[in-house]
């Protein structure tokens, strides 16, 4: 009897201990849960711990609470001025409603993901359209993306969510668009680079000639700065001479004999064959320079 009794008593604790494990359910830190009665929802818990629910007739849910990122797919998208970009855009966002989220569908991630796709790719071609590309590549693009986050927010709220932020993480030109921006900034420099050459060679021009006048100025000032020094030196050299002529005359005309001999008979091949007959040999014959008879022939 007493055996019964035990075996009944331990069936007993093992089932409430099942309705019990059925009837609790934790909610961990930074999530949130929606619980279901029969598919039904009946209450969202927020507050993390050890909740009770009706065993076997409910469900529990869970959503993170905590900050979420969502990576949308890079597009191509054309600016005001018609330029093709590539756009790689995130956002982020966080789960403020959890029934609304579960009663829309987004329960499943991929879902979401395809809405929230849609959703910022046609805010971003809407206002990236109504910009230039300069707008876009400048610090400029912060009051855009903040303009952007606003409007996906509000079609946002319509899932239980709040987007916090979108940004774009890169804005690329397509292949094509690239090369012929760069062709073209190569023909610009190109054409940069003949028109900086152009004008050096005019400038070099310019230099050149300024150079060769105030060469010839110069020049030409120096000579007649030297004729005129040369004038003045003859001019001196003659009055030296003049006044050297009139202390001594015989002297004097000694010296210049001696002078035109010296620059006549020069070097070491010169030869004179004859008598020493005229002026220019007059000191030959005697110290004075009178005409006297020539010494005889050795």
């Amino acid at each position: 009897m007493n055996r019964s009794i035990l075996v009944i008593v331990g069936i007993a604790l093992a089932v409430l201990a099942v309705i019990a494990g059925g009837s609790l359910f934790t909610v961990q830190e930074g999530r949130q849960a929606l619980v279901l009665r029969l598919g039904d929802p009946i209450r969202v818990v927020t507050d993390p711990g050890l909740k009770a629910k009706w065993p076997a007739a409910d469900n529990v849910v869970y959503f993170e609470k905590r900050v979420l990122d969502f990576d949308a797919e890079r597009a191509e998208m054309a600016t005001a001025d018609q330029k093709q970009v590539e756009v790689d855009a995130f956002a982020r966002y966080r789960i403020v409603d959890p029934l609304r989220f579960y009663q829309t569908g987004n329960s499943n991630e991929r879902v979401l993901n395809q809405r929230l796709a849609s959703i910022i790719g046609t805010n971003l071609r809407t206002s990236i359209a109504e910009v230039p590309l300069a707008q876009v590549l400048t610090e400029e693009r912060a009051r855009l993306m903040q303009r952007i986050a606003e409007n996906v927010n509000v079609e946002a709220k319509t899932f239980g969510i709040t987007v916090i932020d979108v940004r774009i993480k890169r804005v690329d030109l397509p292949d094509e668009n690239s090369e012929a921006i760069f062709r073209r900034m190569q023909s610009q420099r190109e054409q940069e680079a003949r028109r900086i050459r152009a004008e050096g060679g005019k400038d070099a021009v310019g230099i050149r000639a300024d150079a060769d006048k105030r060469v010839r100025v110069i020049v030409a000032e120096a000579q007649k700065r030297s004729q005129i020094l040369r004038g003045e030196g003859e001019s001196e050299a003659t009055r030296i001479y003049n006044d050297a002529y009139l202390k001594d005359p015989a002297f004097f005309d000694f010296f210049r004999s001696l002078q035109a001999m010296s620059k006549g008979l020069g070097g070491d091949s010169t030869r004179y064959v004859g008598p020493p007959d005229g002026d220019f040999f007059r000191y030959f014959g005697s110290m004075s320079g009178a005409q006297g008879k020539a010494p005889p022939a050795p």
